[in-house]
């Protein structure tokens, strides 16, 4: 399985996740999350793949995120609702994201990382 880089271009972190997986030899697909936000099909798997809870998919410090004041609508939302709202706009998507047969990544931690 080739590794899918899940990004927002302008995003700081997405972009010293992307230098540390080149400066790494880590070959990848770059991904755009806005252009090709993630189907709820995909998000599915991956959340499911990564055993995290689905709140921490979210950007909570996005502005779409407070904007819609999700932090209180998530409480009562089913998972099926929550995955929707995330295949709904990339900008809700926690990033960067890397999809590898050794695991789903969300967010840059470069100790974490290391087992590319």
């Amino acid at each position: 399985m080739k590794n899918i880089f899940i990004e927002y271009p302008k995003c700081s972190t997405c972009k010293k996740a992307k230098k540390w997986l080149e400066e790494n030899s880590i070959e990848f697909i770059d991904r755009n999350i806005v252009k090709e936000t993630p189907t709820v099909e995909e998000l599915t798997e991956w959340i499911q793949r990564s055993k995290l809870d689905i709140r921490r998919w979210f950007n909570t410090s996005g502005l779409k995120y407070k904007e819609l004041n999700l932090k209180d609508k998530l409480v009562t939302m089913s998972d099926k609702e929550k995955i929707e709202w995330l295949a709904s706009d990339g900008m809700l998507i926690k990033r960067p994201i890397l999809v590898s047969d050794k695991g789903i990544f969300i967010g840059f931690k470069e100790e974490i990382w290391k087992v590319l």
